[in-house]
């Protein structure tokens, strides 16, 4: 067994590690504090080619394997939740859907604007009563001629009310299948369409330079051809993209871990009281030992869960489990960080503060840690 990084990937990591440090490290916390999208840093991870990393050439993207993205992910999050945010959600909710099901039409048409960073693009899954429940969609797609005419909202959509969002792919339910369960459908709709308006949330926890959105569909029309993949897949889609999506939050529960040990380990060897460093106090040092612990243990989990997806494999069970795992630890190594800054943690003017708030959203989005547990449940047979 070979536990080595190929020397690509190290060179990878070197150079998103140099560029978070030098880009978005002096910036994040006064976008956090503006609660700001930063369009400038956005295109120079762009320029960076952090958009579409597992994307083929033909069309944009970078052409590296899954893994490459994840360290890209986890470098960056290392640094900040929002701008990880931001790469995550466009590589694995808004450019993977339309990759791994387009028809080519659509990805001549969408990816290479995607992958440029000329363009954003969200994925509307989660509704006001479909969180979890993801399946109970109310929003609805019904053909009329040559049109899908759709109604219905989403919420807590990352990327889709920027200035450059250039449209979102809509889960809808489309009609009752023979068996009296809905028929989910993924659909495409562009910025602009008439029906459509996608606004920004304000006022969030967490993340707070990274772009959340609400939508609204009211008679919204779109051309036949803006079905994504076969019509009564869309479940299925969105199954697939979930299982992606998780292994960027493990991604970024990993690299945000890494972060806040860091932070902790400077800071403890830094502050002396009754004469000394409290990074040699037993109790500190067990809580630093810990962390370098658990966060060796994810990153190996996580990587795992990658070389079975790049090698074709399946990975749903080991995607769950470092989702879960990964962003139970940030929580572990926040919580842990926090403590040992004591007072000073609880402040906006050191970064653990802002680690500390980022890390509740790793638990709750894409499939709660409860969630998680019985996607693993069933995996083991249990349930």
């Amino acid at each position: 067994m070979d536990f080595s990084l190929s020397v690509d990937h190290e060179i990878l990591r070197d150079s998103v590690r140099k560029f978070a440090e030098k880009e978005i490290k002096p910036v994040a916390r006064e976008l956090d504090k503006r609660e700001e999208f930063s369009y400038e840093t956005m295109q120079k991870m762009a320029e960076l080619g952090l958009f579409g990393v597992f994307v083929s050439e033909e069309y944009g993207g970078q052409g590296m394997d899954y893994l490459s993205y994840i360290i890209c992910t986890e470098e960056i999050a290392r640094v900040d939740g929002s701008h990880a945010a931001t790469v995550a959600a466009e590589n694995s909710l808004g450019i993977g859907p339309l990759y791994y099901f387009g028809n080519e039409a659509q990805k001549r048409k969408y990816l290479p604007k995607l992958c440029s960073g000329e363009a954003l693009w969200g994925f509307g899954l989660t509704e006001a009563n479909a969180g979890s429940d993801a399946a109970n969609s109310r929003t609805t797609a019904v053909l009329d001629g040559n049109e899908w005419v759709i109604n219905g909202s989403k919420i807590f959509i990352t990327n889709a009310s920027t200035k450059i969002s250039a449209g979102v792919t809509v889960l809808c339910k489309t009609g009752t299948r023979p068996d009296g369960k809905p028929e989910l459908s993924c659909i495409l709709v562009e910025s602009g369409t008439p029906g459509y308006e996608s606004r920004p949330m304000h006022d969030k926890m967490m993340w707070r330079a990274s772009n959340t959105s609400s939508l609204s569909f009211e008679d919204c029309r779109v051309p036949r051809e803006n079905l994504l993949g076969e019509r009564g897949h869309g479940f299925h889609q969105m199954m697939m993209t979930l299982d992606g999506g998780r292994l960027s939050i493990g991604a970024m529960g990993l690299g945000g871990a890494q972060g806040c040990y860091e932070m902790a380990l400077r800071y403890a060897k830094e502050r002396e009281q009754f004469g000394k460093p409290i990074s040699t106090f037993q109790v500190n040092a067990f809580k630093l030992a810990d962390m370098a612990l658990e966060i060796e243990c994810a990153r190996l989990l996580l990587y795992k869960a990658c070389w079975l997806r790049d090698n074709d494999m399946p990975f749903s069970k080991e995607a769950a489990m470092a989702k879960l795992h990964c962003s139970e630890v940030m929580h572990n190594c926040a919580n842990h960080a926090v403590q040992l800054h004591g007072g000073y943690g609880l402040m906006q003017e050191f970064d653990i503060e802002r680690f500390y708030r980022d890390q509740k959203l790793l638990e709750i989005g894409e499939g709660t840690s409860e969630v998680q547990r019985i996607v693993i449940a069933r995996h083991i047979g249990a349930l």
